[in-house]
C-alpha cells in the first residue's frame, strides 16, 4: 500500500535547501541522510515515525480510515 501512496527518499542537500527542513506532520528538523517520504495525496515531506503512523491510518486507496465516535458520530 505505502509504495503507491508514499515516494521513498534520502534527505539530500538539494531537498533540504529548495523543499523543506522539517516533516510536514510533527515539525521535526529533517537531517542530510535521513529516510523521508513524499505524500504524494497531501503533497508534503514526512519522517519515518509520521510515515509509519500514517500509514496505520490509511487504506489501500490511500484515504484515511475514520475512527468511530467522532465528534458528530
Amino acid at each position: 500500500m505505502s509504495a503507491q501512496c508514499f515516494v521513498d527518499q534520502i534527505a539530500t542537500v538539494e531537498i533540504l535547501e529548495r523543499v523543506t527542513k522539517v516533516c510536514a506532520e510533527c515539525y521535526d528538523e529533517i537531517e542530510v541522510n535521513d529516510h523521508i517520504y513524499y505524500d504524494m495525496q497531501s503533497y508534503r515531506y514526512l519522517c519515518h515515525n509520521c510515515h509509519t503512523e500514517l500509514v496505520e491510518r490509511l487504506n489501500d486507496q490511500c484515504e484515511v480510515i475514520e475512527e468511530e465516535g467522532g465528534l458528530f458520530a
